[in-house]
C-alpha cells in the first residue's frame, strides 16, 4: 500500500510541476553543477523570501543561519520523526513543487529524493546537494563489523589514536512490507557530525542561496561566516576535550559516528550498521559483549528517536550503563523543551564522550 501511495505521490508531484513550468512566475531558474560540485542556478527573479524545504534538521539548521530572515525555510521531516522511516506523501510533493528550492543531505540519506530528483528534472525548482564534494565515506556488510573490534583491539594494545578510515555496517536487504530499503546505498551520510565537514555543507548551501539571489549574496556570506566561526569552535571544543582521554574507542548502537571519529582520532565500535532500525545478528551482539568485557566498556551508547532496547540489554549483560550520543537526525520534543540546537547538542555528545572515554 506504501508502494503505490508514493508512487501515486510522485505522479502528482509530475503532473504540478508541468503546471508549475506553465504557470508559476515566481520561479524560472535552472539548476547546473558547477567543478567543485557545488549547485548553480540562474538568478530567481526578486521577491520577498525565497521559499526553500529542506531534507530533516541538521539541513534545516543549516540553511537557516544562512538565510536568515532573507528565506522561509521549512523542514520537510517533522521533528520527533526517524529520517530514516519517513517518505513523503502528495501533500509533501506538492509543496517540493510550489518551492524556489530543495535542499537535501544526499549520500544516500534521503532514500526518497532520487525519485523526486527525476520528477522535477527540467522544472524550475533548484535542487541542492549539500553533502556534494564531500568525502564520502562507504560502509561495509554485518559480517565485516568485526573489523571494528579488531580494529579498536589493536589500538587499545598499542595505545595508538584511530586515524583510518571508519567502515560501517549497512543494511543490504529491504523490508518486503517497504517501497525501499532505509539502507543508504552502502555510503555512510552522517557527514553532519563531524563540525569541519558541516562548515563545507554550510558553504555550498551558502553558495547555492547567493546564485539563486545574488542581491543577497552578501548577506548570504555574512550569516555563513558567522556560523562557520561557531562550527569552528565547535571543532576546537572537540579536539581539546578528546585529545586526552584514557581510552579511543566507544560502542554505540547505530554506526553514526564514523565521520566524528575519523575526525578526533577515536575508533567507533557499533553494535549494528548505517540503519538505526537494522538489528544485529547474534554473533555480532556476543563480539561487542566479548569486547566489552575484555576493555572493560562501562557506557554502551544509544540514541534519541529509536528504541533503546538492544543497548539497554548489552549494558545489562555487562554491568555498564546505557547513554545517549545523539546522531542529532531529528528534534525530541525534550530538545526543543530545552531550547537545545545543533550546536547545543553535539556539546552533550562532547561531555558524553568524554564520560565515557575517561572511565
Amino acid at each position: 500500500m506504501k508502494f503505490r501511495i508514493y508512487h501515486l505521490a510522485i505522479l502528482s508531484l509530475s503532473a504540478l510541476l508541468i503546471a508549475a513550468g506553465c504557470g508559476n512566475n515566481a520561479v524560472n531558474s535552472s539548476t547546473t553543477t558547477n567543478a567543485s560540485g557545488a549547485a548553480e542556478a540562474t538568478a530567481l527573479p526578486e521577491s520577498s523570501k525565497l521559499n526553500i524545504k529542506v531534507s530533516f534538521y541538521p539541513i534545516y539548521e543549516f540553511t537557516k543561519n544562512v538565510a536568515g530572515d532573507l528565506a522561509d525555510v521549512e523542514a520537510l521531516i517533522p521533528a520527533g520523526i526517524e529520517p530514516h522511516d519517513w517518505e513523503p506523501t502528495a501533500k509533501d510533493m506538492a509543496e517540493i513543487s510550489d518551492a524556489d528550492m530543495l535542499i537535501y543531505n544526499g549520500a544516500g540519506m534521503e532514500g526518497w529524493v532520487d525519485q523526486v530528483l527525476e520528477s522535477v528534472s527540467g522544472t524550475p525548482l533548484i535542487t541542492v546537494e549539500a553533502s556534494k564534494g564531500l568525502d564520502i565515506m562507504e560502509g561495509t556488510e554485518e559480517e565485516e563489523a568485526d573489523h571494528h573490534h579488531e580494529e579498536a583491539d589493536h589500538h587499545h594494545e598499542e595505545g595508538e589514536h584511530a586515524h583510518e578510515e571508519e567502515e560501517h555496517a549497512h543494511e543490504e536487504g529491504e523490508h518486503a512490507h517497504e517501497e525501499h530499503s532505509h539502507d543508504h546505498g552502502g555510503l555512510d551520510p552522517h557527514v553532519w557530525l563531524n563540525p569541519t565537514l558541516a562548515i563545507q555543507e554550510v558553504r555550498n548551501i551558502e553558495a547555492a542561496l547567493a546564485a539563486a539571489a545574488p542581491e543577497h549574496a552578501e548577506d548570504f556570506k555574512t550569516n555563513a561566516d558567522a556560523y562557520v566561526a561557531k562550527l569552528e569552535q565547535l571543532d576546537q571544543e572537540f579536539k581539546d576535550g578528546l585529545k586526552d582521554t584514557k581510552r579511543k574507542d566507544f560502542i554505540t548502537q547505530h554506526a553514526a559516528f564514523g565521520y566524528l571519529a575519523k575526525q578526533y582520532g577515536l575508533t567507533q565500535v557499533p553494535i549494528a550498521g548505517l540503519s538505526p532500525e537494522q538489528e544485529p545478528s547474534a554473533a555480532n551482539m556476543s563480539k561487542i559483549v566479548e569486547f566489552a568485557k575484555e576493555h572493560k566498556v562501562k557506557t554502551i551508547f544509544f540514541e534519541t528517536l529509536v528504541s533503546s532496547s538492544v543497548a539497554d540489554t548489552i549494558a545489562k549483560e555487562i554491568g555498564a550503563k546505557a547513554a545517549v550520543l545523539n546522531p542529532i537526525e531529528g528534534l525530541t520534543e525534550e530538545d526543543r523543551s530545552q531550547n537545545l540546537d545543533y550546536l547545543g547538542i553535539m556539546r552533550q555528545n562532547l561531555e558524553a564522550l568524554k564520560s565515557a572515554l575517561n572511565e
